[in-house]
């Protein structure tokens, strides 16, 4: 016999779930989607987590919009150093939300000051292969220099 404690957990839980693939589907779009899918196969518990926790609530929030939200991810993952394929996933999502091609490089650049050089390596080496992919042309044209 369900509370009815349980029966609120659950209708929260599923606000949740539905409201998580809505925003994993406007950051991944259906690629996002197939990954839980096939997560779902195997570990359906995690593949839930995946969808409710970052994406139901956190990416839900208001404060920032998805295209600052992915260049922080992206500086994160970029910084842990040890999330390449991840790394790979939201650079691909940076750029399916608006990132501009040269938002992602900085970004990724600006992590050889506080994560170290082998980081940002290592990152660019993603970046490049998601802009080949992309058909994203290296090196990126020079902008005009801004003073701020």
């Amino acid at each position: 016999m369900t509370t009815e404690r349980q029966s609120q957990e659950e209708t929260s839980r599923s606000a949740r779930h539905t409201r998580g693939l809505h925003r994993l589907r406007e950051v991944d779009g259906d690629a996002g989607l197939q990954v839980v899918e096939t997560l779902a196969r195997s570990f359906p518990e995690f593949a839930a987590y995946l969808v409710e926790y970052p994406f139901g609530d956190i990416y839900s929030r208001p404060g920032l919009g998805l295209r600052e939200r992915e260049l922080a991810v992206v500086a994160a993952l970029c910084a842990m150093g040890t999330a390449a394929p991840q790394l790979r996933v939201h650079v691909r999502a940076a750029l399916h939300v608006g990132c501009l091609p040269r938002e992602i490089v900085e970004v990724v650049m600006q992590m050889s000051v506080y994560a170290g050089f082998p980081a940002a390596l290592n990152g660019l080496t993603v970046v490049r292969e998601v802009f080949t992919e992309a058909g994203i042309e290296l090196p990126l044209r020079p902008e005009p220099s801004v003073t701020r």
